[in-house]
């Protein structure tokens, strides 16, 4: 739901350990301005800066996730756009990036830096509306947030290069084909199921959801070998935590863990 004022912003609301994240530009198509990709950079470094927040959910506010950047204030004469600080999230995940679990949530249009956003979080859950578009090159310019490489980590060589090269609209069914989103539900209902999502996670220690993710980005980033020469530093890290003690003790009593982020 947009804001009453319908003043383009981004909000956060708290729901136990998930931080929900809405950009809020309703009135066109939720098009992003560099004020408001600042807001959502601010929005999660403040979750990834709380201890007490576990799990994001990115949701859009209305019926799109957005039309794209608004292309004037970025590019345009009169740009305002400027660099995200370096101790900031970076939205894209090109510099610094959330070392906590992402979903992002899809729905409507979802052109350009909007299928980019989402391909930087972990898990993707989409309504049966969802429209996706790599279109830049159509417009004489190519990808710039991370599309180039994203595309082919997620979904390999043939799918990514077909969509990529075509700058064709497709569906959340082919979406989910090619692996770049995990779920489709009806409108409306995907919300419900990416907070649900969200709640299944936050039974799970904290800390080793960081380890794995960290580790995961290494394999990424400086593949087997690396990923492999960072294990016993995982196991110095949730051994250590009172997460571990409780999942074990929760293991002999035959109870579900009451993790606590320590």
């Amino acid at each position: 739901m947009s804001n009453e004022t319908n003043t383009p912003e981004v909000r956060m609301t708290v729901d136990g350990h998930i931080a929900v994240i809405s950009l809020d530009n309703v009135a066109k198509k939720n098009a992003i301005t560099p004020e408001l990709m600042h807001q959502l950079s601010q929005r999660l470094t403040e979750f990834d800066n709380d201890d007490n927040l576990w799990v994001a959910v990115l949701d859009p506010a209305g019926e799109h996730t957005t039309a794209g950047l608004d292309m004037p204030k970025f590019f345009g004469p009169t740009a305002t756009a400027k660099p995200i600080p370096a101790d900031q999230i970076d939205p894209f995940a090109l510099e610094k990036r959330c070392r906590k679990p992402v979903i992002s949530v899809v729905h409507g249009i979802t052109y350009t830096i909007g299928i980019e956003q989402m391909l930087a979080s972990d898990i993707v859950i989409a309504a049966d509306t969802a429209r996706f578009c790599q279109l830049e090159s159509k417009r004489g310019i190519a990808p710039l947030g991370g599309a180039h490489f994203r595309y082919l980590t997620r979904t390999g060589w043939g799918n990514a290069l077909y969509h990529l090269f075509l700058c064709d609209e497709f569906n959340a069914q082919e979406a989910y084909r090619c692996g770049f989103v995990q779920e489709v539900h009806p409108y409306g209902k995907h919300r419900e199921r990416a907070i649900e999502i969200a709640r299944l996670i936050c039974k799970v220690a904290p800390i080793g959801l960081k380890a794995t993710k960290a580790a995961a980005l290494t394999y990424i980033a400086h593949g087997e070998k690396a990923a492999i020469a960072v294990i016993p530093d995982i196991q110095k890290t949730v051994f250590a935590s009172e997460d571990f003690k409780e999942g074990i003790q929760s293991f002999v009593e035959r109870r579900e863990a009451n993790f606590q982020g320590r």
